[in-house]
């Protein structure tokens, strides 16, 4: 166990250790104890499945085997993390995304065999039309195929589809967080910047407009780690948007709200070590599965901001991760 007083990340580390997941083990290795990637890539193989898709609950909220779109989305991330989100990877993803578009040359919000298999009660599952593209789930994954300069004929459609989808937000009705998340991780990844640059702008209006994000967080009193009323999605900080300060969303807000976003996101460490879920539990074992992945996030957005902790000497070396 971490000493009395060790750093946040050495908390953080004992919290993985004694509660994460293989993948989120290695996940934390990698980033922050050298760890090799092919220990993680070895680790998010065992989520996928024959179609090139990934399944079996990689996100803890959706269960299964069946290949799903919000499950290879959170795929590409990892595999972008350690530098992997290309060549024959790509395109056996690429294969999949193809066979399960919707008729506008997008993603579904769901896999349409879905049906009969567990998932969150707020899952999109409940008012996803069918054959309808979501935005949720198309906007990070076009992104991120964009960032590793990923060329593959299914992305001309679905890039358009994000493109029209983002536009639609900004001219109109009340977007929800998590589809302006899912924007700007498609403007962050796009290539065409001037564009990109414009329709962030856009954006970022109606976030301030709107106020789709907390900028006071002790004013407001939202308490770092606070429960999340049943009924109610959870509060969004700067920090959501802009996760990182080359984000395009990191315009958006002034220098003394993203500090203050930062401050509330470090202070929700809980004793444990780790960050909680911003999301209600709703099985058992979601919020154990769930809370590794919220601690190594909120330790990514941290370092990306200038805030990264040390860790003590390694207690293992590294070829033994």
């Amino acid at each position: 166990m971490a000493p009395s007083g060790a750093s946040p990340a050495a908390r953080a580390e004992d919290f993985i250790w004694l509660t994460a997941r293989v993948l989120e083990q290695r996940r934390f290795a990698f980033h922050f104890r050298d760890g090799s990637p092919d220990a993680v890539e070895a680790a998010l193989t065992a989520y996928r499945g024959d179609d090139g898709g990934y399944g079996h609950a990689l996100d803890p909220d959706l269960r299964g085997p069946v290949s799903q779109p919000h499950h290879t989305a959170h795929a590409l991330r990892v595999l972008d993390e350690i530098g992997r989100c290309g060549d024959r990877r790509a395109e056996a993803v690429c294969r999949f995304l193809t066979a399960i578009s919707t008729p506008d040359g997008a993603l579904p919000a769901l896999h349409p065999a879905s049906a009969g298999w567990p998932a969150a009660p707020w899952h999109p599952a409940a008012g996803a039309r069918a054959g309808t593209g979501s935005l949720l789930t198309t906007g990070p994954v076009v992104g991120l195929l964009h960032r590793n300069a990923v060329w593959h004929a299914w992305l001309f459609r679905a890039t358009d589809f994000c493109w029209a989808a983002i536009e639609a937000l900004s001219l109109g009705g009340r977007p929800h967080p998590y589809e302006v998340e899912a924007a700007v991780a498609f403007l962050d990844g796009v290539p065409d910047r001037k564009r990109a640059e414009a329709a962030a702008d856009r954006l970022g209006r109606v976030v301030r407009e709107q106020r789709l994000a907390v900028l006071d967080p002790e004013r407001t009193g939202a308490g770092p780690g606070e429960g999340v009323p049943q009924n109610r999605p959870p509060a969004h900080f700067p920090h959501d948007y802009a996760r990182s300060p080359d984000s395009r969303a990191r315009s958006w807000f002034t220098d003394a709200e993203l500090e203050r976003s930062l401050d509330h996101l470090a202070a929700a460490q809980q004793e444990d070590g780790g960050w909680p879920l911003r999301r209600r539990a709703w099985a058992p074992g979601t919020a154990l599965e769930g809370r590794p992945m919220a601690t190594i996030d909120a330790l990514l957005t941290l370092r990306a901001h200038g805030r990264g902790a040390s860790l003590p000497s390694p207690r293992l070396c590294a070829d033994q991760l």
